[in-house]
């Protein structure tokens, strides 16, 4: 029984460790960021970049996207489209992690608030956005992250 003990305690400490977290929050700006950018690519006239489509206008301009304050319609389409792609970048690098993730969880809850308020979505796939952007809150980039890096720098050591 020692033997299993002390087996599941070396598990529990390396699995605690930074090493298994910091691959742990690379999947999860993986993982949400993915989530955003692919969305953020069907807005997007094909074979452009940032090319916002006349689909994606109509789409805000119609419900029931159009029932968010403020960003119905052009404006609408346009700064989520321009999120959708700026956030997810800044996850994948962990370059101002926790900010990106905030956006991210700002978008979800606008989404499930205002776009689809009503449907069942919200236990079937928000709030697995929102777990995952409100870990990359709390824990940050982890140490595979442009973060870490700069905190290195800042403090003259990466902590």
């Amino acid at each position: 029984m020692k033997q299993i003990t002390a087996l599941y305690n070396n598990f529990v400490s390396f699995a605690s460790g930074r090493l298994a977290e910091g691959i742990a929050l690379i999947f999860l700006r993986v993982a949400l960021g993915g989530i955003f950018w692919r969305s953020a690519r069907t807005k997007v006239e094909e074979g452009s970049f940032l090319s916002v489509s006349e689909n994606a206008i109509y789409q805000f301009s119609d419900a029931p996207f159009n029932q968010v304050p403020i960003l119905n319609g052009e404006l609408g389409a346009y700064v989520t489209t321009y999120a959708e792609h700026f956030l997810p970048i800044l996850l994948i690098l962990g370059l101002f992690t926790r900010l990106g993730a905030l956006g991210l969880l700002g978008m979800t809850l606008v989404i499930q608030t205002f776009v689809f308020p009503e449907a069942a979505v919200w236990w079937q796939t928000h709030i697995i956005w929102v777990a995952m952007a409100l870990a990359l809150i709390a824990r940050g980039g982890g140490i595979f992250s442009l973060d870490y890096i700069l905190a290195g720098k800042r403090t003259g050591g990466a902590s």
